[in-house]
């Protein structure tokens, strides 16, 4: 519910403050006094575009501030996934900045237009005489049946299962797309992993050939390099080794006499014990390395292998062939499991169609049942709000297949002069559509959840009974939902719970617009003004208090 309206330095509006009660506020005023400012400026709140031109006074901002009280499950969810102060009183804001700069509030936090239409779209419903945007929505139409069928139960259910279904079908696109794909690839990536099977390569084994051929090539100098290292360590009297004992056998000799030469014979005969094992790794290589042709051969068919695949594959060492071939294996295995994979799911697919055709043929049952006595009351409704001419009717269609609200497909229809029946949206004028879209509400008003209702002067072009019948509507209707409606009819202001007069004042040579809440004497001077004229008459006043009464 709109508790409350503040507009500020917005068009002819200074500054004014509106609150409106729970039930049908009437807003009423001569033509030109403001009325549809007022309605400009709460669309700036509901996420119409902003303009400079609509300030005032140039050199300040405008502000609009809506504070509602809100009940909506949908609107509380709104709020917690858009990480906003979630309470049942909420204050919508928008401002405009003399050099252009929109911004939009919720609960004092900047949000996005997008975000603030979404939210404007759960508290209000602002039905303007030319806005058929709902009634030609096929959602609002179906919504409509399944309001006065209570579908929403079944709904929710084949909602949930139609999520599901669209989910496994996208999963299922997916396999097979992929399956085409490795399909195609299969053959070329089963001869690649066989060649890498083939050639057998373990861990590190290329770069353990490349050295081992280069020891090969060089096989007679490494021998004679080793050997000559070996000798000179410890190949006679002049060789490293015998020099050291040497050294040390004199060094004992006078230990005793020099005590600090200790550690330094220890020293040497550590050195002593290296060179030695030096000298033996060395012999020890030495005997390792040799000529062998069959064997140099051999490397040199495993590096030409090895090579090869290296070129191919553009890598350069055996790791990286070894991560292709496990990359190579998987894929091969994954091909090999997507058609057992896909048929899973092609059943579930199948399960979940024949579930969601069973539940929507349920809910297009209940939907047709309400047809008939829809049609009528909408029928019978029209002749009373002044169109006796017009008639209305509703088809109802099977979908080929299920969708996210069923399996059918739904059409308003409407004969404006017992001509032809065509969609609503090609044949209804403005004021018809909004007398239409008014009946239709006030039939499921009680059934469908519906946010503010505000309309705005949707009883151009009648009077009379038809606009005592529009006001009876309406008035029904507010026993529901909150509702603010600006009228020039005196039978609709009179139904009003609370009326407010738009008026315009001169203030410091400016012209301004205002609003008044009337009170009961003042309800019927405005009404009797409305029947006939700036001095009302006698009658009048007795008519305008007839009409209240």
């Amino acid at each position: 519910m709109l508790q409350q309206l503040f507009i500020q330095n917005y068009a002819i509006i200074d500054q004014l403050k509106i609150n409106f009660t729970d039930h049908l506020n009437i807003i009423t005023g001569e033509t030109g006094a403001g009325k549809s400012i007022l309605m400009g400026a709460l669309s700036l709140i509901l996420g119409d575009r902003a303009d400079t031109s609509a300030l005032l006074n140039k050199d300040q901002k405008c502000i609009v501030e809506g504070h509602f009280r809100i009940q909506s499950e949908s609107t509380s969810e709104f709020l917690k996934e858009n990480e906003l102060d979630n309470d049942t009183d909420i204050i919508i804001r928008r401002e405009i900045t003399p050099s252009g700069k929109s911004r939009a509030f919720i609960n004092d936090t900047p949000v996005t237009l997008g975000q603030l239409k979404e939210l404007a779209s759960m508290v209000v419903d602002l039905h303007r005489q030319f806005d058929i945007q709902d009634i030609n929505s096929s959602d609002f139409q179906l919504a409509v049946l399944d309001a006065l069928a209570g579908n929403e139960p079944l709904l929710s259910e084949y909602k949930k299962i139609f999520s599901e279904y669209r989910n496994i079908k996208r999963q299922l696109t997916e396999l097979i797309e992929s399956g085409e794909a490795a399909a195609k690839e299969y053959d070329y990536h089963k001869f690649l992993f066989d060649e890498l099977e083939a050639a057998g390569f373990y861990e590190n084994e290329i770069e353990e050939n490349e050295s081992a051929l280069k020891v090969m090539a060089n096989a007679e100098s490494i021998k004679g390099t080793l050997l000559s290292a070996v000798q000179a360590l410890d190949g006679g009297e002049d060789a490293l080794l015998q020099q050291l004992r040497t050294v040390i056998s004199k060094l004992s000799g006078i230990r005793n006499v020099m005590s600090e030469l200790s550690p330094l014979e220890e020293r040497l005969q550590s050195v002593l014990v290296e060179v030695k094992d030096i000298g033996e790794e060395l012999e020890q290589m030495n005997e390792k390395v040799s000529f062998n042709e069959e064997k140099l051969n051999e490397l040199n068919e495993r590096m030409d292998v090895a090579y090869s695949l290296l070129k191919k594959h553009r890598v350069q060492t055996t790791a990286e062939l070894l991560a292709i071939k496990d990359e190579l294996d998987v894929s091969l295995q994954k091909a090999t499991h997507l058609g057992a994979e896909r048929e899973e799911k092609e059943k579930l697919v199948e399960k979940l169609y024949a579930e969601l055709n069973r539940r929507a043929k349920d809910i297009s049952s209940k939907r047709s049942e309400q047809i008939p006595g829809f049609i009528i009351k909408v029928n019978k409704l029209l002749q009373v709000v002044g169109m006796p001419g017009a008639a209305f009717k509703v088809e109802l269609s099977p979908l080929s297949s299920p969708a996210t609200d069923g399996i059918d497909a739904i059409e308003f229809l409407f004969n404006a002069n017992k001509t032809n029946f065509l969609p609503v949206r090609k044949v209804a004028s403005g004021g018809e559509l909004s007398r239409l879209m008014l009946i239709i509400k006030s039939l499921v008003a009680k059934s469908m959840q519906m946010p503010t209702l505000i309309f705005d002067e949707i009883d151009t072009g009648i009077s009379g009974e038809a606009a005592r019948q529009v006001g009876n509507i309406i008035k029904d209707l507010s026993d529901v939902h909150q509702i603010i409606l600006i009228t020039h009819q005196p039978q609709i202001a009179a139904r009003a719970f609370t009326h407010f007069f738009v008026y315009k004042e001169k203030k410091a040579e400016k012209i301004l617009t205002n609003v008044k809440l009337l009170n009961e004497e003042e309800r019927i001077h405005a009404i009797a003004t409305m029947l006939s004229g700036d001095k009302p008459t006698a009658a009048a006043f007795e008519n305008a208090r007839e009409m209240m009464n």
